[in-house]
């Protein structure tokens, strides 16, 4: 694979010989290490510094993105052979959601290697789930433009689908919570969650949930029990909010 390249007049900022620490830790060794440090450089830090003529971590982001979304999908597609499309759709949703990847980014402490405005930094922009889940796609990017497929697959591995099930679970387990503060703040009011649908034999019985404001559907999920479908139904509505 063509190995990517930053232009020669991108002038890396020379602290980033820190992010060392960070190849051991994830313990991919870079060919390109100028792939490694636009990873973390944030659209906040062009802004105060004109002379850095490189692009943010933006470009990286997005795709890092989808090589996170497709290795995750194979796995899972690969590993439930027997879950029907909805259930995987609602796994790999709590697996590459802003929440977990930020937990990730915490524990590999990718907010200390970020570069941004003063800005950004005086309002704990190092700490922000957000920007914290965007610099660990940008990191995937950045390993799959200089490593490959498999070094990526690899990588995710060990940070996400290792421990897969334990981090859908704490995903999925505060959904209704989630929604019920949401719609209680902005409407006043609870959700309902009604049975739509279940199929199956007894022993692998699968059930949809809807989950509504008075008449009105606010999304759906499915699971091989009513409350893991309630909440699978929760997060697709708080997806669609």
């Amino acid at each position: 694979m063509r190995q990517a390249k930053i232009p020669d007049r991108t002038k890396i900022p020379a602290n980033a010989a820190k992010l060392e620490k960070l190849k051991e830790t994830i313990r991919v060794n870079f060919k390109n290490e100028n792939l490694l440090k636009n990873a973390f450089i944030h659209r906040s830090y062009l802004n105060e510094h004109k002379n850095y003529k490189g692009s943010s971590n933006e470009r990286l982001e997005f795709l890092g993105d989808s090589v996170l979304s497709i290795i995750v999908s194979f796995y899972l597609y690969s590993k439930l052979p027997d879950s029907p499309e909805g259930e995987l759709t609602q796994l790999r949703a709590s697996l590459v959601r802003t929440e977990t990847l930020a937990k990730i980014a915490q524990k590999l402490l990718l907010g200390d290697y970020l570069f941004l405005s003063k800005g950004e930094e005086d309002s704990g922009g190092r700490g922000n789930s957000s920007m914290l889940a965007n610099t660990f796609e940008a990191l995937v990017g950045a390993i799959y433009l200089d490593q490959g497929f498999d070094t990526t697959e690899k990588f995710i591995y060990d940070t996400i689908l290792r421990d897969w099930e334990n981090l859908s679970q704490s995903a999925v387990s505060d959904n209704k919570s989630r929604l019920q503060e949401i719609l209680q703040r902005k409407y006043r009011t609870s959700p309902t969650y009604k049975l739509i649908s279940s199929w199956g034999p007894d022993h692998a019985r699968q059930f949809q949930i809807g989950v509504y404001i008075d008449t009105k559907f606010l999304g759906k999920g499915e699971g091989k029990n009513k409350q893991t479908a309630a909440q699978n139904a929760a997060q697709d509505a708080l997806d669609k909010l």
